[in-house]
């Protein structure tokens, strides 16, 4: 599949976005403004960057605990991010969520989910709900390869492929859960060959080139949109970070990391844009130099914002509703 020069600088500038939001929030965690649990995305950037030029503004995304790549790659704004990290009113959660509870119904984001695994079922309502509205829409459901040892996936995989639903589950395998590796959890290291149990189409795709996410992406979706039912990727990334703000990361090689980062999707993409004349060195650190701008404009904000008021605890617990229930 070709790529135009459109594509190719969104994809930059969502990676750049991501990569310096998250070095920002790595700043602010050791200066104790950001509290609590503080899960980065840098070196995954390449997977939300992807997805989005493969998907529609309707179709529906879920993901794990580590989530700001995602919201900002939704178009959930670094201000409305920043604030919530914060736990200021002006987060996108309502300040109530923090790091590892970002939502937008606006920009159909669904979280944002701190139980491990929890939103793999939940993905797959997502895509029954849509299947049900008889609408074309698709439900991408991000996971990692951790979850990927949860009971809940086997049943919802079953279900998924039992009624046909358009999902598209997705393990970013980071090579850890936590600090252990993957070798150390499972003897079926490619991990997408669970999905042939199920007769699932399943495939195992390189997660740090924005090119080869699009095309499994794309390709999943246009299965789920015609009715084919879902596809389970396992899209091989990489955290430079710890597992969270609390890890030091010490149980991986300084080499291992070192051959990661240079594959780094940021810079491959960057190398690819100036290649083909797409922009000029300068031009990109121009476009840099603008989303460093808006980072720290959101570091501003959040800190100018409110925090919630006490009366919000008690609101968003339940959800009360009109709709009429028809009794037997």
């Amino acid at each position: 599949m070709k790529f135009n020069k459109e594509t190719y600088l969104n994809w930059y500038k969502t990676m750049m976005l991501v990569r310096r939001f998250e070095e920002k929030s790595a700043q602010l965690y050791g200066q104790q403004k950001i509290k609590g649990f503080c899960h980065l995305y840098i070196g995954q950037e390449a997977l939300v960057a992807g997805m989005m030029s493969a998907i529609t503004p309707d179709d529906k995304v879920i993901t794990a605990y580590r989530d700001h790549g995602h919201a900002l790659a939704m178009g959930v704004s670094a201000n409305a991010v920043m604030a919530e990290l914060f736990g200021k009113a002006t987060g996108c959660s309502g300040g109530k969520g923090g790091s590892m509870h970002m939502f937008s119904k606006e920009k159909n984001f669904f979280g944002g989910h701190g139980i491990v695994g929890a939103q793999i079922p939940m993905g797959a309502g997502l895509g029954f709900a849509e299947q049900y509205l008889g609408t074309k829409n698709v439900s991408l459901c991000f996971f990692g390869d951790g979850a990927a040892r949860q009971g809940a996936l086997h049943e919802t995989f079953n279900m998924a492929m039992l009624w046909k639903l358009p999902v598209i589950f997705i393990c970013e395998n980071n090579e850890y859960a936590m600090g252990t590796s993957v070798e150390r959890t499972t003897n079926l290291l490619d991990i997408y060959k669970i999905g042939s149990a199920y007769d699932m189409p399943s495939f195992q795709i390189d997660g740090m080139k924005c090119e080869t996410v699009h095309e499994a992406i794309a390709e999943a979706c246009e299965r789920a949109r015609r009715g084919d039912g879902p596809t389970f990727l396992e899209i091989k990334t990489y955290r430079y970070r710890g597992h969270s703000m609390s890890d030091p990361a010490s149980y991986r090689t300084k080499e291992e990391l070192a051959a990661y980062k240079e594959k780094d999707p940021i810079e491959t993409t960057k190398a690819t844009i100036i290649s083909k004349k797409y922009a000029s060195e300068a031009e990109l650190d121009a476009m840099e130099e603008v989303i460093i701008s808006e980072v720290n404009e959101s570091v501003v904000f959040a800190e100018n914002s409110p925090f919630p008021d006490p009366s919000e605890l008690f609101k968003d617990v339940y959800v009360e509703d009109d709709y009429p229930y028809i009794m037997d």
